[in-house]
């Protein structure tokens, strides 16, 4: 999680973003780049992210080339669990708590998307026609009055 606070003594602003950053928790997706060999190394696909005016982009890559990016994002992506990954950002990254809330507002980005990995498997029910079609099939006797 990414948690901020600000008071007037310090210890008292550590215990408060810690608290925050417990309670903005997110789940990270993670996915293959190419084949799925092994276990998930990087992300299932191209992610963007925004905060202010810092864009980031985080670009799944293959196994082994590492985290390419400056160190708050091999920071942020080591916590998340990414081993492999390519970052491209824009805009005035030296402010550093923009520039984490957007790489954070990206790993969040991880499962908006619903591939049809993620889909419920899908149970097919008859139409009634076609349900009962013998059933209407059959021809029955007039009513006698």
């Amino acid at each position: 999680g990414l948690g901020s606070k600000c008071s007037k003594e310090v210890a008292t602003a550590i215990r408060g973003g810690i608290i925050s950053a417990k309670m903005n928790l997110i789940p990270v997706r993670r996915g293959y780049w190419g084949n799925r060999i092994g276990t998930p190394h990087t992300m299932p696909m191209k992610l963007h992210g925004k905060s202010a005016s810092v864009r980031v982009r985080l670009i799944p890559a293959p196994r082994g080339s590492g985290i390419v990016g400056s160190m708050t994002t091999k920071k942020i992506m080591s916590f998340a669990g990414v081993t492999d990954i390519f970052s491209c950002s824009c805009g005035h990254t030296r402010t550093k708590g923009n520039f984490m809330k957007a790489t954070f507002a990206a790993l969040k980005a991880s499962y908006g998307y619903l591939t049809p990995d993620l889909w419920k498997p899908t149970h097919f029910v008859k139409h009634p026609y076609q349900e009962f079609t013998d059933y209407l099939a059959q021809s029955k006797p007039a009513p006698s009055y």
